[in-house]
């Protein structure tokens, strides 16, 4: 069965123009993913696979929607006995650990808040985002760092009335997830645990100034992730699927629950502490895997393993997002697999909003075209929109209707959400351009173009040609200060092996490949080799940390 066809108009396209014209989403009175979704394949095909989990010591478990409903049911009792209910902020910082499922279902299912984080969160991350939500409880890994970081913020975190740890340590002024479950009584469904305009899910998303936005999404979201999981992850009905995210990350409920389990699909989740790329393809070998989502970033390191020690003829349908893809990565994926890398576009603020659905033929570097769900536009700096081959700010128009899966605002901030949510359009603050079939190109952050003697340079149009050097594995491009030009190009570059750092003809040699493959004035005149760049947990480049170090 597949749940996602209950709320389309139409759920089967012969085509393009057909998929652009009539996909549309419907939305009922009152929504929630938990009951909705998980308790209804529970009631109609309780042993359908939901998710299948294992982890880098080899453990292995399947969970099917009867067993998903159980254990959500037991962890939704036992917050109940805990005070927690409707509209109260409860944090997750549960890594790849089965208990994130259990829990943000559990949330739902009593219209609570889930705040989802990541395990990096020290003291000062933890005060503020505990005082900015007020937030009721912390469940959390037990483990020695997360524990202790938690405990320093108490102090200064007035609101958190519980610490739940799911292990292995549970240490005094902790309490126990597994024996709260055992012990919970049987679950009683509140009367009225949520409604469509509620808050279901808040994101801490960082910009490159100030504080954390709290991104909130209400419980009508998920419907948004149908486009995601159904025509750009291409699932289909029993497809097992894996996205490469932490769960303490957006990309986690894009790749990891909602639109899968709407598809009819089983997410499979890999626990694992550090990415091995060859690890990485020995599990979608052994677990076949039909189809796969990661960032960039995780293809450049695939595709230099050797993939004839692996049978991947199980993968049927690859996507990528998070950055833009180099065409040097997608055609070295495309040789050694035979699958087209599909690429896409969203934020934390966003469902899917741009992308290159089954039926198009991708463009290595572009994102596609917009959701037929979202109206996508470009805003010329001259505030009108572009015309085909000008570079503006991506905008969504929601004048005439709000699309699903938006954010509802800023939590507790209404001046940050009216400076980029105003006159009809949602501002993403992304730079792009749109060719004449109507494909869009991906420049940078508004504050992530460099502008050198007055030319406009976007990142990933000097990265893309860096990539083409075969001593580049990995770079980021950001802007460096320059008395004269204001700004100059800067590359940080992490090398191939067989390649040493610290030769000025190397560093030479780099450049003019640049000023040779694009236009000239683009390329780094600041060239640094580095061992890894800075990266988030779900593995995009944090081009604000390379920006700080050369500030």
């Amino acid at each position: 069965m597949i749940l996602s066809e209950r709320y389309l108009k139409k759920a089967q396209f012969d085509g393009l123009p057909d998929f652009t014209k009539n996909l549309e989403i419907q939305v009922p009175d009152n929504f929630n993913f938990a009951y909705d979704v998980v308790d209804e394949y529970a009631r109609l095909e309780p042993q359908k696979l939901a998710l299948v989990w294992t982890n880098d010591q080899g453990a292995h478990r399947d969970f099917t929607f009867s067993e998903i409903k159980k254990y959500s049911d037991q962890t939704a009792a036992y917050l109940q006995t805990l005070g927690i209910g409707r509209g109260d902020k409860v944090m997750l910082i549960l890594k790849r650990r089965v208990e994130f499922w259990f829990a943000i279902i559990a949330l739902h299912k009593l219209g609570a808040v889930c705040i989802p984080a990541t395990h990096l969160l020290k003291k000062k991350d933890l005060v503020y985002r505990n005082n900015s939500a007020d937030i009721k409880a912390i469940v959390a890994v037990g483990e020695a760092e997360v524990l202790e970081q938690v405990d320093l913020a108490m102090d200064e975190s007035p609101t958190i009335e519980h610490r739940i740890s799911i292990g292995p340590d549970v240490p005094d002024g902790w309490d126990d997830f597994s024996r709260g479950m055992e012990q919970a009584p049987a679950f009683v469904r509140p009367e009225a645990a949520s409604d469509n305009s509620s808050i279901s899910l808040l994101y801490f998303t960082s910009g490159t100034t100030g504080n954390p936005k709290m991104v909130a999404h209400d419980f009508t979201y998920p419907l948004g992730h149908i486009t995601t999981a159904s025509y750009w992850h291409n699932i289909k009905e029993n497809d097992l699927h894996l996205t490469v995210a932490d769960t303490g990350w957006g990309k986690a409920v894009w790749g990891k629950l909602y639109g899968q389990w709407l598809a009819g699909g089983a997410v499979f989740v890999f626990d694992h502490e550090k990415f091995n790329p060859a690890e990485m393809l020995q599990v979608i070998s052994q677990y076949k895997i039909n189809t796969f989502c990661a960032p960039p970033t995780v293809y450049r390191f695939l595709i230099r393993e050797d993939f004839s020690k692996y049978d991947l003829s199980s993968l049927k349908y690859c996507t990528v997002a998070g950055e833009p893809l180099n065409a040097e990565v997608y055609n070295r994926f495309l040789k050694l697999t035979g699958l087209r890398l599909m690429e896409g576009f969203g934020q934390t603020e966003t469902v899917l909003a741009i992308g290159t659905f089954p039926w198009m033929e991708p463009k290595p570097g572009s994102m596609g075209i917009p959701n037929p769900t979202y109206d996508v536009q470009l805003l010329h700096p001259e505030n009108r929109l572009c015309e085909d081959g000008e570079i503006g700010e991506i905008i969504i128009r929601t004048s005439e209707l709000v699309p699903v899966g938006l954010f509802k605002e800023y939590y507790r901030d209404e001046e940050r959400t009216s400076s980029v949510w105003h006159d009809g359009y949602y501002h993403t603050g992304d730079l792009a351009w749109r060719d004449e079939d109507g494909y869009f190109w991906f420049v940078g952050r508004t504050d992530d173009v460099i502008k050198s003697s007055g030319y406009r340079i976007g990142p990933f149009e000097v990265e893309s040609a860096l990539m083409e050097h075969p001593a580049v594995v990995e770079c980021a491009v950001t802007a460096a200060p320059d008395e004269v030009r204001g700004q100059v190009v800067k590359a940080s570059i992490v090398l191939a092996p067989e390649y040493q750092p610290g030769s000025d003809a190397l560093v030479k040699e780099i450049q003019e490949h640049v000023k040779n493959t694009t236009a000239p004035y683009k390329y780094p005149r600041i060239v640094e080799f580095v061992e890894a760049l800075p990266k988030t947990i779900s593995g995009k480049i944090r081009r604000v940390e390379i920006r700080g170090d050369s500030e």
